[in-house]
């Protein structure tokens, strides 16, 4: 399905967010904080939008590895990428299975990716385990339920008029039906930071954005493990 709507990806985007989405990045990769020579994956990095936030922020300090499973997505990012302040290298690969050893990256961040994750707890621990310890997750992603008097018209945009958008400019209106009914089956905040806390990581803070539509999760892997516990199996 994003292999179909790798084309119209980003213009999609800034439709359907109404130009929303470029500040909520920029405003993720200041809050992710890194600092020169830090290594951060971002994980269902798609099209890079993120990941060259974080590059334009960090004046090109920081080492940004972007994965995707969707080769389409790689292909439209690395176009995009070659105007970054530094290389950013690509990897195909399944979020659920990260193609790294224990404990390499300072940072890890995902920006509407891991709502597509066919299991959450899997991906968030599969996370944990390429984090260096004290490392920081932040994931930016949609929320079920808007706040405030625009809820309504938000929850309108979103179920009609996104899907009728799709269909005439993406030319696939079932990749954009997913959209509003993947968001409305996702946590809400605060049950997604209590997901992260079961998933092993600690201190996790939530940042509403725009009346509630967009959420920042930032999460910290712990300094270490808890007594007993076993060490995560490597899938290098």
């Amino acid at each position: 399905m994003f292999g179909r709507i790798a084309w119209r990806y980003d213009l999609m985007n800034r439709l359907v967010s109404g130009g929303l989405d470029r500040s909520w990045r920029m405003k993720a990769a200041a809050a992710l904080a890194c600092a020169p020579g830090e290594r951060v994956l971002d994980v269902g990095s798609g099209t890079g939008d993120l990941a060259l936030a974080l590059n334009r922020q960090a004046r090109g300090g920081v080492q940004i590895t972007a994965l995707d499973f969707t080769y389409e997505m790689l292909s439209v990012g690395r176009t995009k990428f070659s105007g970054a302040a530094a290389r950013i290298p690509e990897t195909a690969a399944d979020g659920l299975r990260l193609p790294f050893p224990d404990g390499v990256f300072d940072a890890a961040m995902a920006a509407f990716s891991v709502r597509n994750f066919a299991s959450l707890g899997a991906g968030a621990r599969e996370i944990l385990r390429v984090l260096k310890p004290g490392g920081r997750l932040l994931v930016l992603e949609l929320t079920p339920a808007p706040t405030g008097p625009l809820a309504p018209l938000i929850l309108f945009w979103s179920r009609r008029v996104v899907p009728a958008l799709g269909a005439f400019l993406a030319r696939d209106a079932g990749a954009y039906r997913y959209l509003p009914d993947s968001v409305g089956r996702w946590p809400r905040p605060d049950e997604l930071a209590r997901q992260f806390e079961e998933a092993g990581f600690e201190r996790v803070s939530v940042q509403l954005l725009t009346f509630g539509i967009a959420a920042i999760h930032l999460a910290i892997a712990p300094v270490a493990p808890p007594a007993g516990a076993a060490h995560p199996e490597s899938n290098t």
